[in-house]
């Protein structure tokens, strides 16, 4: 059993894709990230250095959204997942990558890639 850090809808703009025009037009990518940890100095403290920031980690995860295209939102989620793992703390993470506005033409609500990374 571990404790959990979740962040749960983080829409960016980002670039990413295959196709020419989502590399010229962009579209929004939507990021939930689960981080196991272990809270309990934290909670024994209330100091947040004893934790992850999770307003810093956001800010982090939405650079790596909005910066370096990639083909794939498997590469994308690969990066966010070491973004989170980064931290010392974080022993694992589960990063999910939305694409509600992939490029598929047929009525799909969302397209989506989760990683699990210890």
């Amino acid at each position: 059993m571990s404790d959990r850090i979740s962040v749960t809808g983080l829409r960016v703009r980002g670039q990413h894709g295959v196709l020419p025009e989502e590399r010229r037009d962009g579209q929004d990518f939507v990021v939930d990230a689960v981080l196991h940890l272990d809270t309990r100095t934290a909670g024994a403290s209330d100091d947040l250095t004893d934790t992850v920031d999770y307003a810093e980690l956001c800010a982090r995860l939405a650079a790596v959204v909005s910066g370096e295209p990639y083909d794939l939102i498997e590469r994308l989620a690969e990066r966010l997942a070491e973004v989170c793992l980064s931290h010392p703390l974080v022993f694992e993470v589960e990063v999910t990558v939305h694409k509600p506005d992939a490029p598929i033409p047929l009525d799909v609500a969302d397209v989506a890639v989760t990683v699990v990374r210890p």
